[in-house]
């Protein structure tokens, strides 16, 4: 099969570091700032994400990683999708859709029962993604990142 014009969804590995911090601080730059809070688990996702109980998934089209999600472990049964972020020359392939299906189908197989995001209110298609796949808002309560400004949780069944 010809996967070349494909997004392919690939679990992280150590020589794909880099990309999540490329591909964060590409949009955190263009909104917000980098904070850091971000420096520290953008430089160090092994660390950070991984070594913790975590996971990172990167989307790959055309033999280059475009995008990439994670879910950072609160608890047992609770994990925070986190960096989500698709590369701008990558709009419209679908792959936050596809990073989105992936990291739900993830917490199904793991029992993860609630998946929970930050974000911010002027991300609209990011916020409307969410929605679409049956994230709710919910109060915001202490957060740790000054541009989140919505909290939302999807409880998987």
């Amino acid at each position: 099969m010809n996967t070349k014009n494909t997004v392919e969804i690939i679990p992280y590995s150590p020589d794909l570091k880099e990309h999540i911090k490329t591909l964060n601080k590409e949009w955190l730059q263009k909104y917000f700032r980098v904070e850091d809070k971000d420096e520290l688990v953008l430089s160090n996702p092994q660390e950070e994400i991984i070594d913790k109980g975590g996971m990172i998934f990167y989307a790959k089209y055309n033999e280059e990683i475009l995008g990439t999600v994670s879910l950072m472990k609160l608890d047992d049964n609770t994990f925070e999708l986190s960096k989500m972020a698709v590369s701008d020359k990558a709009q419209g392939l679908g792959i936050g859709n596809k990073l989105l299906i992936h990291s739900i189908a993830v917490a199904e197989e793991n029992n993860i029962k609630k998946l929970l995001l930050y974000s911010n209110r002027i991300l609209l298609p990011a916020l409307h993604l969410y929605e679409k796949f049956g994230f709710i808002e919910v109060p915001l309560g202490d957060v740790s990142y000054e541009r989140a400004d919505i909290k939302m949780e999807k409880t998987i069944s």
